[in-house]
């Protein structure tokens, strides 16, 4: 075992367990099992998060937990702080989450309860909400901003995806009239807009399901944002589906059960996180398959901008609304 490895499982108590690398993407992630328990060290990558946005990760996290929502939850070093570092190297220690993912990207959605599974994982996201808008975050909490610079700004979280070199002149064209377009839209719905702590990254592998229960996993890009965004992202990787309408609808009703939410600009939100993908994918070009990846997520998000900038009213690009 790595030396490092060593060093940091001491902290909490189980230097003797076994350690397997499990995930090596932002972070690296180890299963460690005692014998008695099963518990996810993370490395966190040196400069994706500053350490307070990190102990504001944990803290968010170790608050769903006591609410009863199903997240990894935060395990204590022998200090008490739920995040340490040895020779640099920042670590935190969490909850295993059990189970299998929802499903895979660009694989077949394979669920025995299609529609019974997205109302479940719509009204567990209005929860998560819930839970988050009625907790008072400590002073020094700070997460990542996903507001409408962050979306639409010149300088996008993700990246300027209107640069993504594999677009051509006419794709480029497009997804700059429609940031043009989403900051005007962004700036008269502002005050309209549910905004709050957000997830923004529960695609199907971030969501594990065991039996009857779902839990929701990999906090990495959470923070403040809105709340459209955050369904949008839940929603967009299942478009592929021949019963999409459907499992969206389901989705969709499960939140309405435990939240009220303004579906009307959903389409716009499906737009600003299909492109955010295409800047995301820039500094990624040259890992395997990102080429690939490059041309599937542009075909994507130019159908869906095509979609919302050919209507004039920017009405609904989906059929069958489902009301609030």
């Amino acid at each position: 075992m790595d030396e490092a490895i060593s060093e940091l499982l001491a902290l909490w108590g189980v230097q003797t367990a076994e350690s397997t690398l499990v995930a090596a993407r932002e972070n690296r992630v180890f299963r460690v099992n005692d014998g008695s328990r099963t518990l996810a060290l993370r490395l966190h990558r040196p400069g994706l998060r500053s350490s307070v946005e990190l102990r504001s990760e944990l803290a968010w996290m170790a608050e769903l937990g006591r609410n009863g929502i199903s997240v990894p939850y935060p395990v204590a070093s022998d200090n008490g702080e739920f995040l340490r570092e040895v020779n640099g190297q920042q670590a935190s220690m969490l909850a295993w989450m059990s189970g299998s993912p929802l499903g895979r990207t660009g694989q077949p959605l394979e669920l025995p309860d299609r529609k019974g599974t997205f109302f479940k994982l719509g009204r567990l996201m209005a929860r998560l909400h819930d839970v988050s808008d009625r907790w008072t975050p400590p002073d020094w909490f700070q997460r990542v901003n996903w507001d409408a610079d962050a979306l639409a700004g010149p300088d996008p979280l993700w990246g300027r995806f209107w640069e993504n070199p594999d677009l051509d002149p006419a794709e480029c064209a497009l997804l700059l009239r429609f940031r043009d377009t989403a900051r005007g839209r962004l700036k008269e719905l502002e005050r309209g807009l549910d905004k709050g702590l957000i997830h923004a990254d529960l695609v199907r592998e971030n969501v594990m399901i065991e039996g009857p229960d779902l839990h929701l996993i990999d906090f990495d890009d959470a923070g403040c944002g809105y709340r459209l965004f955050d369904i949008a992202t839940a929603l967009i990787k299942n478009r592929q589906e021949p019963d999409y309408r459907d499992l969206r609808d389901a989705f969709l009703s499960g939140y309405l059960k435990g939240r009220p939410m303004d579906f009307s600009a959903l389409d716009l939100f499906l737009c600003l996180r299909a492109v955010s993908y295409v800047g995301w994918i820039i500094a990624r070009l040259d890992e395997n398959g990102g080429r690939m990846r490059s041309k599937r997520m542009i075909a994507d998000a130019t159908k869906l901008v095509e979609g919302y900038l050919s209507s004039s009213r920017h009405s609904s690009i989906l059929q069958g609304e489902v009301s609030p």
